[in-house]
């Protein structure tokens, strides 16, 4: 089965009013839609949107803080439980009326003087409570690795990171969400990663490296990381969540080509 692309929103077509992006990624082929935060909108309009242009809500994050302040999660900051609870009730809520499956809790900044260990441990503990009440809701929490580079002292950075996170959770419903663009300036050995990796993976992402474009040049040979991906049997999505060179429809021949060539190896 060929793979699923979602349209990051947040991303693609920025020439746009956020709501209208749905209706132009629908046109451009995408199959779902994915963007950092539905809050602003409510769910109901969201879906209508969807339902009129044939096309599904793939993932969203979590409620994340003050983010126009600068925070980048909430779950591994002390203090703070009950705000993340009521985000995680939030992201439920919306959930449930956009369809989605997929929820990206982010895990926060950790200050230079803050302990490690007890910023992880506290993670955890809320992603566990956050899988219990999503498990309900048949919902699958996953969780990001976030480079350095452009995220500095986000507190997951590595895949192994957010996989120690899922088996300390001992949830089957918490999964990580691989993000090949994180992923390759971190520690790079996508391929493998994703291989060695897979049955822990509940969503991918995509970016050329290191200039966080459309998946078609540079460091990472995506029609490669593609076909492994065939290969695996991936059944999810595919969040596509590059900053495009110029107009987004413009600089689609990358998903043009790799479904001319599902069709040729059917």
């Amino acid at each position: 089965m060929p793979l699923k692309f979602a349209a990051n929103l947040s991303f693609l077509y920025q020439d746009l009013p956020f709501l209208d992006r749905i209706a132009a990624a629908a046109k451009d082929g995408f199959e779902g839609v994915e963007y950092l935060f539905p809050y602003d909108f409510p769910a109901a309009e969201i879906k209508q949107r969807l339902v009129d242009n044939g096309i599904e809500q793939a993932l969203f994050n979590a409620p994340p803080g003050d983010w126009a302040g600068g925070e980048r999660g909430i779950a591994s900051l002390p203090g703070r439980e009950q705000e993340f609870k009521g985000a995680i009730s939030r992201a439920i809520e919306y959930a449930g009326v956009l369809g989605n499956q997929r929820v990206h809790i982010m895990a926060g900044l950790m200050p230079a003087d803050a302990n490690r260990a007890e910023r992880l441990d506290l993670y955890t503990r809320n992603v566990a409570w956050a899988a219990e009440q999503a498990k309900a809701a048949g919902l699958t929490i996953v969780l990001e690795p976030i480079n350095q580079r452009d995220m500095p002292g986000y507190l997951l950075s590595y895949q192994e990171d957010a996989l120690d996170v899922v088996r300390a959770t001992g949830a089957d419903n918490v999964k990580v969400q691989f993000d090949c663009y994180h992923a390759q300036i971190m520690e790079g050995d996508v391929v493998m990663k994703l291989r060695a990796m897979f049955d822990q993976i509940g969503h991918i992402q995509i970016a050329s490296v290191p200039s966080r474009n459309e998946p078609d040049g540079e460091e990472l040979n995506y029609p490669f990381i593609f076909q492994t991906l065939d290969q695996l049997g991936y059944q999810g999505w595919v969040g596509c969540e590059y900053k495009p060179r110029a107009a987004t429809s413009d600089g689609l021949a990358w998903l043009r080509t790799y479904r001319a060539n599902s069709e040729t190896n059917k």
